[in-house]
């Protein structure tokens, strides 16, 4: 079965029908052009839909992925961006095997065509030409025959004629003869050119054509097979790709399998956990006795003192209610804020360094959380005090790296001049000396509430009650806020933390304890061996080299009291001075 044989005179509709094939393959090629744009646009909106729903760094949102189900989410997450990038592979795969391959192709299969084609025409005007000199050299045997017959009939009419001369006979008779050489002449050449027609003819037929049409079928089938095989490789790029993404699915069944409601209850018990005990039972009060009505330890109040009655500052008895019961506020506390009134108290009494301790725990609870984290439950307090220290450890670390990584650069240039000097890396040296030093002071209070929070140091005198469904510390008395704010110079401390506590303090609780109390005498002097900034309430800047008054040396706590004038003083690390204590006051020491 060939075409050179089967179709030797459809030439025209071999040439329409190859060309038909060569637009079905440039169709295919579109259809797996747009088949790839379609794989990466929906790989891209996956990585989008991932993307849109990871958490953010560093946010509320993170911490939210410690439970098993949102670690799952995660899970799930992550493997549908490895699935988009399937699809991404095959997009590349099909536009490098497919697309490219069959473009390049196609080109290849016009220039075949043409040249085919080209053969074939070549062949055709051929066979013409042969065919147009046949039609000539018989036109012209026809015509030398016709003018022979006349030239014969010519010559027996003069030979018949006897008026006729000699002469005139005998050259009718030469004429006639001429005549009938040319149409022999005219004969052979016919029957030359009928015999080298009818050759060419067949070999045009039963050689060349088939030859050429032969080639074209064969050019034919190639593409046939080439775009089978291409949908044979369009399937298969689907295919390797199933494994990987079975193992994607896999995954997102592991995650799902992974999810333990056991474990996220426990993980939402250790979130929330506040560690106070539940209230005991409610006292009867007897209100048929004429006697001042007192709230026992059992009450849902959380009285001070061991079985003491709490001093009322107001006429009535305000007793604490438990979180989930709520207290209604009178009239005139609804209108009056407890900052408003402890200010009013404020201007009524001299500023005492005690107040002043009071008034910054006041505005640290309006404000930002207390820095020591005593406004959460103690489970939940020792919980942000050991990633407080976690943190600043770390960056601990960080700073000694960076310190290690500049002395060896330091050596470098005192060994090899050249390279650097060796004086320039000495101050941010001191820089990160004055760093580590800070953070370790800040390891060290944090440390140390922590060791308060778990038991291993007495505990301050806060203690804790339950108020309006907030958990807060409790500071008992004055005094023993004026001593812990010494503790605290960097403003950490904070007093009571509740959002509906009354303050109303009588003039004559606090005359009869602080009675114009006189500033602090000056016990020596000391020289700034760094520049501080104090952006703590309680604390003071000072600037290298500046010599100021010591007015309480360090207890233990890292912080020395220092005074600029009458009204400048605070507290700065003692590390950070060089202490002159008077002879006549405690003896001579230095601190360095």
């Amino acid at each position: 079965m060939s075409w050179g044989t089967e179709l030797w005179d459809q030439f025209d509709n071999l040439e329409k029908h190859t060309q038909w094939g060569i637009d079905v393959l440039e169709k295919y090629i579109k259809f797996v052009k747009e088949r790839t744009e379609i794989e990466l646009s929906y790989a891209k909106q996956l990585r989008n839909l991932s993307k849109k729903y990871q958490p953010k760094k560093n946010s509320k949102e993170e911490e939210e992925y410690r439970y098993t189900s949102t670690r799952a989410f995660l899970a799930t997450l992550n493997e549908m961006n490895d699935y988009a990038g399937q699809h991404e592979v095959i997009s590349e795969n099909m536009t490098s095997l497919i697309t490219a391959e069959l473009t390049r192709y196609v080109q290849e299969l016009k220039q075949e065509r043409k040249s085919h084609f080209h053969d074939g025409r070549k062949a055709q005007q051929h066979i013409e030409t042969c065919w147009k000199q046949l039609e000539a050299s018989k036109r012209r045997f026809e015509r030398d025959c016709k003018e022979a017959d006349r030239a014969q009939q010519y010559f027996e009419k003069m030979d018949a004629d006897i008026n006729v001369t000699k002469a005139d006979v005998e050259k009718a008779r030469q004429q006639a003869q001429l005549r009938h050489q040319m149409a022999e002449d005219s004969k052979a050449e016919y029957s030359s050119t009928l015999q080298k027609f009818n050759s060419e003819q067949h070999e045009h037929y039963y050689t060349h054509i088939p030859n050429i049409f032969q080639k074209i079928q064969e050019m034919e089938e190639r593409r046939i097979v080439r775009i089978g095989e291409s949908m044979k490789t369009f399937a298969e790029v689907d295919r390797q790709v199933i494994p990987i993404i079975g193992k994607c699915l896999d995954e997102i069944t592991k995650a799902a399998e992974s999810v333990d409601h056991k474990n996220d209850s426990q993980m939402v018990i250790e979130a929330f956990k506040s560690g106070f005990e539940p209230p005991g039972d409610v006292d009867f009060e007897d209100f048929t006795q004429p006697m001042k009505r007192t709230v026992s330890e059992s009450s849902l109040s959380n009285s001070r003192g061991d079985g003491k009655s709490e001093p009322k500052f107001g006429s009535k008895s305000k007793g604490k209610l438990w979180p989930f019961i709520k207290k209604n506020k009178s009239p005139k506390q609804q209108k009056e804020p407890l900052s408003h009134r402890f200010n009013e108290f404020m201007t009524s009494k001299p500023k005492i360094h005690c107040f002043r301790s009071l008034k910054r725990g006041l505005s640290l609870k309006l404000g930002a959380g207390p820095e020591d984290f005593s406004n959460l439950p103690p489970e939940q307090r020792r919980k942000k005090l050991q990633q407080k220290v976690d943190e600043l450890n770390r960056d601990i670390q960080k700073e000694m790296d960076s310190r290690d990584a500049l002395t060896k650069m330091k050596d470098v240039y005192i060994k090899n001049p050249q390279m650097g000097d060796a004086a320039s890396v000495d101050h941010r040296l001191a820089e990160l000396g004055q760093n580590i030093e800070k953070l370790r002071l800040e390891v060290q209070k944090f440390e140390g509430w922590l060791a308060e929070v778990e038991g291993r140091l007495p505990a301050r005198s806060e203690q804790p009650r339950r108020q309006s469904g907030v958990y807060e510390a409790q500071n008992p008395s004055g005094v023993n806020s004026c001593a812990q704010d010494r503790e605290s110079p960097d403003g950490s401390y904070t007093e009571e933390q509740s959002q509906e506590t009354e303050m109303k303090v009588p003039a004559t609780d606090f005359d009869d304890e602080f009675d114009d109390e006189e500033p602090l005498p000056t016990i020596g002097t000391c020289k700034a061996l760094y520049t501080f900034e104090g952006q703590n309430e309680g604390t003071i800047s000072v600037a290298e080299g500046e010599m100021l008054y010591v007015i309480e040396e360090d207890k233990g706590d890292g912080w020395t009291r220092i005074r600029r004038n009458e009204d400048e003083e605070g507290y700065v690390p003692t590390s950070y001075v060089e202490v002159y204590l008077d002879k006549n006051a405690k003896g001579a020491m230095t601190y360095i």
